[in-house]
């Protein structure tokens, strides 16, 4: 079986203001586009054996995606249901206030007129499980969000409601995983 990559975008404004971004549309700034590029370089200079970037339809995943593309030559799509959690009432907001903390962990909670986590554990789930059903031909980079960062790893490993809510990877880290039977 081929294995499953995961990468979060660069870094955005509001990554650097310490904000929620969510379903936001913010673009990368200049040390995201270097993180993407760095990225990249290290997929490729890995030889990592990729077949295709599936990206987030945001611009901060889309641009990530771009430039790993533009330097490793692998080809690469849209698929969105990558896109970010509607944090509703949240975006915008400071990602470290202890209110939204609390929040994160009402998986059923919509965050007004947002998505719940548990909405998008099902979107997220059911990519996984589709592609999971064609590692045998493929092996995938998803470019994505640390919400769905959170899910994917939900998906490959038992975790606690705790562990869940605090888990999260740094701007255009990657992550590998391999498919269980």
């Amino acid at each position: 079986m081929k294995k499953l990559y995961f990468a979060r975008h660069g870094q955005t404004v509001w990554n650097a203001e310490n904000k929620i971004c969510g379903i936001t549309d913010v673009a990368l700034t200049a040390l995201g586009h270097e993180q993407a590029e760095e990225l990249g370089r290290l997929i490729a200079a890995k030889g990592y054996k990729i077949d295709e970037i599936l990206h987030s339809p945001l611009i901060r995943a889309a641009e990530t995606a771009r430039h790993i593309h533009e330097i490793t030559g692998i080809p690469m799509r849209v698929e969105p249901r990558l896109k970010e959690q509607n944090y509703g009432d949240w975006e915008s907001t400071p990602r470290d206030g202890a209110a939204f903390q609390a929040a994160k962990a009402q998986f059923v909670n919509r965050y007004g007129d947002g998505e719940s986590m548990m909405q998008m554990a099902q979107r997220i789930y059911n990519l996984l499980d589709e592609l999971k059903a064609q590692s045998q031909e493929k092996s995938y980079l998803l470019v994505a969000h640390n919400g769905i960062a959170r899910i994917v790893q939900s998906y490959f490993y038992d975790m606690t409601n705790e562990e869940f809510a605090a888990f999260g990877i740094g701007n255009c880290q990657a992550v590998e995983y391999e498919w269980r039977e």
